[in-house]
């Protein structure tokens, strides 16, 4: 290691250090202020031993004890739920020259007698699924987008590499067939489903001013595709919707014909070829551990995903998220490595897996521990400006806090470190804030 990096891992070492303190201080705070946001108490209650505890579930209606004082939980039905997230992350050091970010969206859910809806909402990145349903058979209507307003360039030693820059997006429509059952614990959430797909879309992508005359930029295209997609979700949530007890597991195959790719003749896109095939999958689980009460759980998530062999390019690949640790049904199956910061790493293949424990520290505050392990082959730069897939094999860890607040809403609190993947060799970490309020 050199002296500079040395240095700054050091300082970035006792920046976490302090930062670990405030977060413990702003524990105990939120701690304070959510037991005086509470309703419907009584004083001098014993709270229950670790041997009779429950973890209230989410949806259930129940009791909690907090420092003496029980608390009456309402019910939720989560049949129908909207929510608002915002928050950010600020990371050290900076990932190219992005210091930190915001962040928000719109989720949606409304499951009716014969329908379904599940929309995610952002602006610019936005996902949107209604099934309409007849017994166990559904008609599945889905809508995707990535239309990213802003220059968008390659990472190689934490330094943007400025020719690689360009704006491109996509926009996408699915519909098609599939069958849903109901499973234990048959919650709203718990089914399993396959689904066969049509898909069309578009794809556009343009020059930037600082675009290398040298990089060969696709034409805007037509899409056509389908896509074969199933899910299993036997999982149990807690009352901030964490996975308590169970697995989920699914895979998606997705095949897609770029109508116009066949100008390009390769270049720096990596593949000539106007059609690819992709295949992901995953598995999530939680569980109590041997010995120890309901309070504590080990959890568990699993990646993979690969591209079809010399199909890969910067514009079909992979987008690598550093998101907290999966919960929500339909957002189980979006690739993660969990335990890094928001944001999203190209890669053409990837295999990451994360192991975890968490304590309940009282019933609606919960602090995990999380590390990862990632393997990929992550977008870089050849030369000056010409994209390529190398592979790189990277871990990284979480210390969070998942705690419910005031006006029915949670927050969620996380520092991270990983060892070089979102940075393209560089490590570093950085803090996520999010508040998620239920309407």
């Amino acid at each position: 290691m050199r002296n500079t990096d040395a240095f700054r891992f050091r300082t970035c070492r006792l920046a976490a250090m302090h930062r670990g303190a405030l977060a413990v201080a702003s524990v105990w705070a939120l701690l304070f202020v959510c037991c005086l946001g509470a309703k419907e108490c009584a004083w001098g209650e014993e709270a229950p031993t670790d041997a009779t505890y429950h973890t209230p579930l989410a949806g259930e209606a129940g009791e909690g004890v907090f420092m003496g004082e029980r608390f009456k939980i309402p019910p939720v039905d989560r049949a129908h739920m909207t929510a608002l997230t915002v928050g950010g992350s600020l990371l050290a050091p900076k990932q190219g020259d992005l210091r930190g970010f915001p962040f928000g969206a719109l989720y949606v859910r409304r499951v009716w007698n014969d329908a379904r809806t599940r929309d995610v909402v952002s602006g610019l990145v936005n996902e949107l699924e209604y099934d309409k349903t007849v017994g166990p058979l559904e008609l599945v209507t889905h809508f995707e987008n990535y239309t990213i307003p802003f220059d968008q360039r390659e990472i190689v030693d934490n330094v943007e590499i400025v020719p690689t820059s360009l704006q491109w997006g996509t926009l996408l429509g699915s519909i098609g067939p599939g069958v849903r059952f109901p499973v234990h614990p048959f919650q709203v959430d718990n089914d399993i489903r396959v689904q066969l797909l049509g898909r069309v879309g578009y794809f556009y992508a343009d020059r930037t001013s600082d675009t290398s005359p040298g990089l060969v930029v696709p034409p805007d295209t037509v899409l056509y595709g389908a896509k074969l997609r199933a899910r299993y979700d036997g999982m149990r949530r807690n009352l901030l919707e964490l996975p308590h007890q169970g697995i989920a597991t699914g895979f998606d195959v997705d095949y897609l014909h770029r109508d116009k790719w066949s100008d390009l003749n390769g270049g720096s896109t990596g593949s000539a070829r106007r059609n690819y095939l992709q295949g992901t999958a995953y598995l999530v689980g939680a569980g109590g551990i041997p010995g120890l009460s309901e309070r504590d759980r080990v959890i568990f998530c699993m990646y993979g995903g690969k591209t079809s062999e010399g199909d890969a390019d910067r514009f079909n690949a992979f987008r690598i998220n550093g998101s907290p640790f999966p919960g929500e049904a339909d957002d189980l199956a979006h690739p993660r490595y969990t335990g890094a910061i928001h944001n999203d790493v190209l890669s053409s293949s990837y295999a990451t897996a994360s192991l975890g424990y968490r304590r309940e520290l009282t019933f609606f505050l919960y602090m995990s521990l999380v590390g990862s392990y990632l393997w990929g082959e992550r977008a870089t730069v050849q030369g000056v400006d010409q994209v390529v897939f190398r592979q790189q094999r990277r871990g990284g860890a979480t210390v969070a806090f998942d705690s419910g607040f005031l006006w029915n809403s949670s927050l969620y609190l996380a520092f991270s470190w990983e060892s070089g993947y979102l940075r393209n060799g560089k490590d570093g970490g950085g803090a996520t804030f999010n508040w998620n309020k239920l309407f």
